[in-house]
């Protein structure tokens, strides 16, 4: 059976990341009952970033796999046998969440070679990247998975991107101080647009298992 591996790396549980990632994996799960499609909360584990063990350096027993041990381990490994990586992260200060860099440090860095600089995964599979974020498309400080796209791209191949923009920040805008933002506008622009964001992670979800599934 193929695998496709979802990272939500937000931390609300049913909302915009969340949501997208959801119909992504409707989308997959659509095509095939032969595809599994797993989703791990990053907010959810206990786990750190990088600690600069070295374990994946180690003369003759180098490895693209992150070595260190925590409740993070299993989910690098199913991702490192996996078929196809979906990642997904809401913006904070024009990045993705602390907890996505933290697990991109654990997977990309066992994958980087410090003999000749290249990176290497132990396959290479499709990869989605959705972002979720308050910004508009013209307005925005989004850099989304920054450098670590490269790693990305370098080591499994070149991501599909999905960005959700203008994204409700909460429900009820009258419970916040959130004056800098027009509520109706914001309101407008979800009733236009929330439910084509939501059909493009469900036909991304479709494409990624139509491309797995006969490999």
């Amino acid at each position: 059976m193929k695998k496709i591996m979802i990272i939500d790396g937000g931390p609300r549980k049913t909302f915009n990341t969340a949501s997208m990632l959801k119909k992504f994996a409707e989308g997959a799960t659509s095509v095939s009952d032969q595809i599994e499609v797993k989703t791990v909360r990053l907010y959810g584990l206990d786990y750190k970033g990088c600690m600069s063990c070295m374990v994946c350096k180690i003369r003759g027993k180098v490895s693209n796999v992150c070595k260190f041990k925590d409740a993070l381990t299993p989910v690098l490994q199913e991702v490192a046998e996996a078929d196809g990586l979906v990642l997904g992260s809401p913006n904070y200060f024009g990045e993705i969440t602390a907890q996505m860099r933290a697990f991109l440090e654990r997977l990309a860095f066992a994958w980087l070679s410090y003999n000749d600089h290249s990176l290497t995964a132990p396959k290479r599979m499709p990869v989605v990247l959705v972002e979720t974020q308050n910004g508009t498309k013209e307005f925005n400080n989004c850099n989304g998975y920054g450098t670590m796209e490269y790693s990305i791209t370098q080591a499994l191949g070149e991501p599909e991107k999905l960005i959700a923009y203008n994204t409700y920040q909460v429900k009820n805008y009258d419970n916040y101080e959130l004056r800098g933002f027009s509520e109706p506008d914001k309101r407008k622009y979800r009733e236009e647009h929330w439910e084509e964001d939501l059909q493009k992670a469900f036909d991304a979800g479709k494409r990624m298992a139509e491309c797995i599934k006969d490999k």
